[in-house]
């Protein structure tokens, strides 16, 4: 109390000489003037001009873009209780999901969460990897290698195992390849928008890693723009159909979403492949500088939707599973990205955030959290990986129960079932866009099933009890 008391008294005088020269003084020489031009550039655009000025280079902003432009928040699912009736149990609602079911060894997932290619080495600590494939393995889902090789940590912790064929070559061959549940060709990502050059010096590569990519002691190592040898669109082609021929899991390509999305998705098309993969604007990664991120390629929700009605009007829907990944964050959003078409999200950030929880204060306040998780961390060997890998898989569980009950609501049995007619929005323009109805008008949306307009498109009379 009485250091309380005498630092209060300390205190005082300051707060006191600063309050009444903000209160008195002309602009030029108030205090307060740092808050407008706050309010006129943004904090964050202060702290990264800041940033630029003393470092004289691009910044690397870990875990993505505060920039958020899909509106999940507004549309919303449409409940049925009279004129349809819920699903009677919602624990029987069916939660799984198959990638590539067209593949001799197609990828079935107990829930449509998957985790997201997040590197050991590019983005994640060797630990945080291990703490992901334990935790996706205790939920019966998925987790990914990102621009990385196969480790055997990662391998043994895993339970299916998707890899990234990527642009920087450490995952490739008979020996990688053949460990994996599913081959994901990785053409770009959304936080970098679209595919650049992303190198990676000798000095950030520490022994482990350096002998899992296969590097020489001070080799830098460059993840390309393009494929290397790669030229022309038909080169892609050939390597994704050649990539199908030798393996019997599914293969995928994974593209940023882009204003050209339906020029990418003819290239596709003319492939074999079993999945796409569209990363939307939103995504994060761990080391993409903030002009990538904040300006650079679609949003999550509209590449969706263009990718489905793409596919769906050029008859090649059932040819392709859809996974889309990018600033998913909640059940809702899973769920809505479900119904608007996709057969699977990818989620990272949230994964990240939900396997660290509590354990974050080991790092507060001497570092951010990420430094518990990223590569680059200072506090990597702090993970508690059991602990982390339980409580991400508490999280997709909570996840998939709150899924199962919403899906109960709109009367489905299965996660799959799920469509746009489980869809309304309160935006005109995101009806017309989507397809879905428009919550300020009683009419039928083009495009929407007409079960869900049956309520108020029939009188009483014409509404006979089943």
């Amino acid at each position: 109390m009485l250091l309380n008391w005498m630092m209060m008294k300390m205190m005082d005088p300051m707060a006191d000489e600063a309050m009444v020269k903000m209160l008195t003084e002309d602009y030029p020489d108030n205090p307060f003037l740092m808050v407008t031009v706050a309010e006129k550039l943004s904090p964050r655009a202060l702290m990264e001009a800041a940033m630029r000025a003393e470092a004289g280079k691009e910044l690397t902003r870990p875990l993505g873009s505060p920039v958020v432009l899909s509106p999940w928040d507004k549309v919303l699912l449409n409940p049925r209780q009279l004129f349809q009736l819920p699903y009677p149990n919602y624990t029987k609602v069916d939660t799984k999901t198959v990638i590539g079911p067209n593949a001799k060894r197609p990828l079935v997932l107990d829930i449509p969460i998957m985790i997201t290619g997040m590197s050991y080495g590019g983005s994640l600590s060797l630990e945080m990897k291990m703490a992901l494939a334990k935790g996706a393995a205790l939920a019966g889902t998925s987790t990914n290698t990102g621009e990385s090789a196969v480790t055997n940590e990662e391998r043994d912790a895993a339970r299916f195992l998707v890899g990234q064929y990527h642009r920087g070559g450490q995952l490739s061959g008979q020996e990688q390849l053949s460990r994996l549940d599913a081959i994901e060709i990785q053409l770009g990502q959304g936080a970098w928008g679209g595919a650049v050059d992303e190198p990676i010096p000798a000095d950030k590569i520490g022994q482990h890693l350096r002998e899992a990519w296969h590097l020489e002691k001070g080799q830098d190592k460059t993840i390309y723009a393009r494929m290397p040898g790669k030229e022309t669109p038909q080169d892609y082609i050939k390597m994704v159909n050649s990539m199908k021929a030798q393996y019997e899991v599914p293969v995928g390509v994974k593209i940023a979403g882009t204003d050209f999305i339906e020029y990418e998705l003819a290239v596709i098309a003319q492939t074999q492949a079993d999945f796409i993969v569209i990363d939307g604007s939103e995504g994060g990664t761990a080391a993409a500088n903030p002009t990538l991120q904040d300006n650079v390629g679609l949003p999550t929700f509209h590449t969706l939707v263009r990718t489905v009605d793409w596919l769906t009007a050029n008859n090649l829907r059932s040819r392709f599973s859809i996974i889309v990944t990018g600033g998913l964050t909640t059940p809702g959003h899973f769920l809505k990205a479900l119904a608007l078409g996709a057969d699977a999200v990818y989620i990272g950030t949230i994964a990240l955030m939900a396997a660290m929880q509590a354990q974050v204060v080991k790092t507060l306040p001497q570092a951010p959290p990420s430094h518990l998780a990223i590569y680059s961390g200072r506090m990597t060997d702090k993970l508690d990986i059991d602990k982390a890998a339980t409580h991400l898989a508490n999280f997709l569980k909570s996840c998939t129960v709150e899924m199962q009950l919403a899906v109960q609501a709109v009367g489905k049995q299965a996660f799959k079932e799920l469509d746009r007619s489980d869809l309304v929005t309160v935006e005109r323009d995101l009806a017309e866009f989507t397809g879905i109805r428009y919550a300020a008008s009683h009419r039928q949306q083009p495009g929407q099933e007409q079960t869900a307009d049956r309520a108020a498109k029939y009188s009483p009379q014409e509404m006979q009890l089943q």
